[in-house]
């Protein structure tokens, strides 16, 4: 499975980097207003700490103006994606896009029917939304599984991004589901890697060793 950090803080990302453990970013305009910079200034630093995918999302709402913003951010770097709203007109945009070679990401992603659609018009990637249909309880993560025998029933290229992750439970059970990706906020990714008995074993080795140190130095061993 890979990890997509959902982030647009450059330190963040440098940190989780350092890891092995970020495959992309994915960022929407949410996420880049908090950081109080130029969109295409911050998406071309983040390519350039990442190399894989890296979603910058259009703000247009008709196709011709995603279509015309998709062109424009393409040329930011090579691993830029432009994410795109699970509309018709991002639809449509979609397929242009898909044809001059220009990968998308559909965002916003409900139901199978929608990401079939999304995979159809030629999406690089589709992001169905697993903890804002938790939310109104609807299992997201059937979406998923049902999402990927659909795709793998047809042979649609499209990868799966399990978006809307809030919990570990989620990341385990979209990668038991078969999800190629997880976007994961950095606030979560510690909590990926850590365990309260991680670090009580931590703290016993310490303990065990300080004592059989100090029983040395008391037989003068």
């Amino acid at each position: 499975m890979k990890f997509f950090l959902d982030t647009a803080n450059v330190e963040e990302i440098k940190r989780i980097s350092a890891l092995g453990l970020v495959d992309g970013v994915t960022t929407n305009p949410s996420i880049i207003a908090k950081e109080g910079r130029p969109f295409e200034e911050v998406i071309k630093e983040i390519c350039s700490i990442v190399d894989g995918p890296v979603s910058a999302e259009v703000i247009g709402l008709q196709a011709e103006e995603m279509i015309k913003e998709a062109r424009v951010i393409a040329q930011w770097a090579p691993n830029v994606v432009v994410k795109l709203p699970m509309t018709e007109e991002g639809l449509k945009a979609v397929n242009v896009l898909a044809k001059e070679n220009i990968k998308t990401n559909v965002t916003l992603i409900f139901s199978v029917a929608q990401g079939l659609m999304a995979a159809k018009a030629g999406a690089t990637f589709i992001s169905p939304f697993l903890g804002r249909l938790d939310d109104i309880g609807v299992d997201g993560l059937g979406l998923i599984k049902r999402l990927k025998v659909v795709l793998e029933n047809y042979g649609l290229k499209s990868e799966i991004i399990s978006a809307s992750i809030r919990h570990i439970g989620h990341m385990e059970a979209a990668a038991e589901a078969g999800s190629h990706i997880a976007t994961i906020p950095g606030s979560l990714f510690p909590k990926l890697w850590g365990h309260p008995l991680t670090d009580k074993g931590i703290e016993g080795f310490l303990k065990d060793w300080g004592s059989y140190n100090k029983s040395l130095m008391e037989t003068g061993e």
